[in-house]
């Protein structure tokens, strides 16, 4: 399937992406989530259920919190901000939250400006943040940053 192929069937859940506003950076995963890409971890789905099936910190409350998972960010030096602007020293997360206040996606800021996504358990893609915005993610709420890794 081509990445216009799959944008077509994403309509619904990705109104606002199109081939212009995002491209494929990772073929099909499901070994990982968007809330561990946005951590840097491809090897762990990361979520705090009750049931502990899936990867989640220790310390952090298993709750579907947006507090939760600023907790668990902040283990990884994570703490909030204000604003998505491209900052060379700093490396971003952008925390995604449905109308009911759940949190439901995260993404990671790149050096150019765009952000990168695991869409579940489909491909990553690199996108403008709003782009991803919309019925299966909601909106942008938290903002969170911490000193860029120095290496590649």
């Amino acid at each position: 399937m081509t990445f216009a192929d799959w944008l077509i069937l994403a309509r619904a859940k990705f109104p606002f992406l199109n081939d212009r506003n995002s491209r494929p950076s990772s073929p099909v995963d499901d070994g990982y989530n968007c809330i561990a890409c946005a951590a840097g971890d491809s090897e762990r789905w990361w979520w705090p259920d009750p049931q502990e099936q899936a990867y989640w910190p220790a310390t952090v409350p298993r709750a579907e919190t947006v507090e939760a998972f600023v907790q668990a960010y902040a283990l990884l030096g994570y703490s909030h901000r204000t604003d998505t602007s491209v900052e060379p020293e700093k490396q971003k997360i952008a925390i995604f939250v449905s109308d009911q206040g759940t949190p439901t996606h995260a993404a990671r800021q790149l050096p150019d400006g765009w952000w990168t996504s695991k869409l579940g358990q489909q491909i990553d893609i690199e996108h403008e943040l709003s782009a991803v915005e919309g019925p299966a993610y909601g909106k942008v709420t938290i903002v969170l940053a911490r000193v860029a890794d120095p290496r590649p």
